[in-house]
């Protein structure tokens, strides 16, 4: 069966594309529009068809869209109501009525679609399916979390032979990604885009707001939770945007990242009770907290755990595809991998770099250069093979940077523009991170956990070193990134550390890079030393 996955409800619009059970091309609409999240001025919000990455998924598939089987949206506008959840009725009345809608926008935008196959998927179904079935973990359970669905916030459930029971939900307005969301904005920044900020600044503070935070987010046994309203500035005052952050700004960020923990391992104690599953699979916005996932792994009940690394709303239109695939009886393959969206050949990138009259080496091998460049304290952009679904650099859209230097994160942070609090994240040679890494899982391929950095590696590797000692690592396995692992290898040969600093190929407020023409207005705009663009070294005169 060949399905067609749309998420184009909240943010980040994205497509995907399924056949016969296999995942061919996965991409967020932010990656062509270069707008981030995918995100028009409000009042429009992100309701829009992600069309550039619906065309791209059907060529990817050499498919046109009238070949399609069916169309999967993640979201039931029937399931929605307004009224019961506490939802603002008017934004319900819009967004849903957009949802009624969206088969004849598809047919408006793709003339040989018929909407007779467009189907709906329910929100939290979606997020489930993305981790459940896309998991290389086979059955077990499942925990979406998130701001929201159409009424809830929270689905609990397990999977059986491909299909799902549901064994809780959690109806609006409680909500653990509203509460997070709302420290968030109150913090000063934006909500449903900067949260991985607070969880940043949380690790600057102690939890001194727990006791009275549990009086108001709490489990209630049943495998639900509740958030009870309360008013923020009685631990700490509205933070203006821009402005530095006080010791309560991040205490509150410590304790509520504290309680938020707390509700999770309930929950995940909560689901093992109810079933004999012994793997868990997370999905939705909240499995983006690297910090909560740590803890799942070390303290909760479950002997494994998978997070779908495109957990956030992006996520859904994979799920929603492979929800109506599974139903179609298809064998879903599981998910091996990010790394589902576009790339170019070097014949491509060669054509591209010489229009844009760019000097440019062809070395003999681009990982061992590299390598070389990382040595000598260079900031190298690194664009190589299909860009990932998701929001974490994997090694194909990346800034690679010398791990040893301490003053390389100031230097990053100012290449990005991004605030100096922020950390940047090392990536290491699988068959290396027990040496270097503890508490969290290895293998680690997706950046979805914090490690421990062992005290006599901290001072070597001060650019990756968060101030409460530890890391959120990107594991490489040589079977999966040769390239990248090669230079590791060399790198490691050079400096006698199997490390590197990984951070995302963006600057400040803009979409990861995804094609040679974003890869070149970054480096022409921004003080990289070297961009490794395929088998091709761009370097500063």
């Amino acid at each position: 069966m060949r399905v067609l996955g749309i998420n184009a409800v909240f943010h980040d619009s994205a497509a995907a594309l399924v056949v016969d059970g296999h995942t061919v091309a996965a991409a967020e609409e932010e990656r062509f529009s270069r707008r981030k999240h995918a995100k028009r001025p409000v009042p429009f919000s992100s309701w829009e068809l992600p069309e550039e990455a619906i065309a791209w998924c059907l060529r990817q598939g050499d498919l046109d869209i009238s070949e399609i089987d069916a169309v999967a949206y993640s979201y039931d506008p029937d399931y929605v109501d307004p009224e019961s959840a506490g939802l603002d009725e008017n934004w319900e009345y819009l967004r849903t009525t957009y949802a009624r809608r969206a088969p004849y926008f598809l047919r408006a935008a793709f003339s040989s679609y018929d909407p007779a196959n467009f189907r709906y998927v329910r929100h939290h179904i979606a997020h489930a399916a993305s981790a459940g079935l896309a998991s290389p973990g086979g059955d077990g359970a499942v925990l979406v979390l998130d701001g929201r669905g159409e009424r809830g916030s929270m689905l609990a459930g397990e999977y059986r032979h491909g299909k799902l029971d549901i064994l809780a939900m959690q109806e609006l307005p409680h909500s653990l990604g509203f509460l997070y969301e709302e420290l968030t904005e109150h913090l000063g920044f934006a909500r449903s885009s900067d949260e991985y900020k607070v969880m940043a600044i949380a690790s600057y503070g102690t939890p001194r707001y727990l006791d009275e935070l549990r009086k108001f987010v709490r489990t209630t046994g049943d495998g639900g939770f509740r958030t009870d309203r309360f008013d923020w500035n009685r631990f700490a005052p509205r933070r203006a945007r821009g402005e530095g952050f006080e010791q309560e700004h991040a205490d509150l960020a410590c304790s509520v990242q504290a309680v938020l923990e707390e509700v999770l391992l309930e929950l995940c104690t909560w689901l093992a009770n109810k079933t004999a599953a012994r793997h868990l699979t997370l999905a939705g916005g909240t499995a983006l907290n690297c910090v909560a996932n740590t803890r799942v792994h070390s303290d909760g009940p479950f002997e494994s755990l998978w997070i779908q690394p495109a957990s956030g709303d992006s996520g859904t239109a994979l799920g929603a595809a492979l929800t109506l695939a599974a139903e179609a009886g298809d064998e879903i393959m599981p998910m091996t991998g990010a790394a589902l969206g576009r790339s170019w050949s070097d014949d491509d990138i060669e054509a591209i770099l010489r229009t844009a009259r760019v000097r440019y080496t062809k070395p003999a091998d681009i990982g061992t250069e590299a390598a070389r460049i990382l040595a000598e304290n260079g900031v190298i952009g690194w664009f190589q093979g299909r860009s990932e679904f998701g929001p974490r650099a994997l090694g194909n859209r990346s800034l690679l940077a010398h791990p040893g230097h301490k003053s390389n994160v100031e230097r990053l942070n100012d290449i990005k523009g991004r605030e100096q609090f922020r950390p940047v994240a090392p990536m290491v040679l699988e068959s290396r991170a027990s040496e270097i890494f503890a508490r969290g899982p290895i293998p680690s391929p997706y950046m979805l956990f914090v490690h421990d950095v062992d005290p006599q590696w901290r001072e070597r590797l001060g650019a990756v070193t968060h101030v409460d000692g530890t890391a959120r690592i990107q594991t490489i396995d040589p079977k999966r990134d040769a390239l990248m692992a090669s230079v590791l290898t060399e790198f490691d040969r050079l400096t006698g550390t199997p490390v590197v600093v990984n951070t995302s190929l963006n600057t400040a407020g803009r979409p990861m890079v995804d094609s040679p023409h974003d890869a070149l207005e970054l480096f022409g705009s921004a003080p990289v030393d070297a961009l490794a663009i395929g088998s091709f070294l761009v370097s500063r005169t």
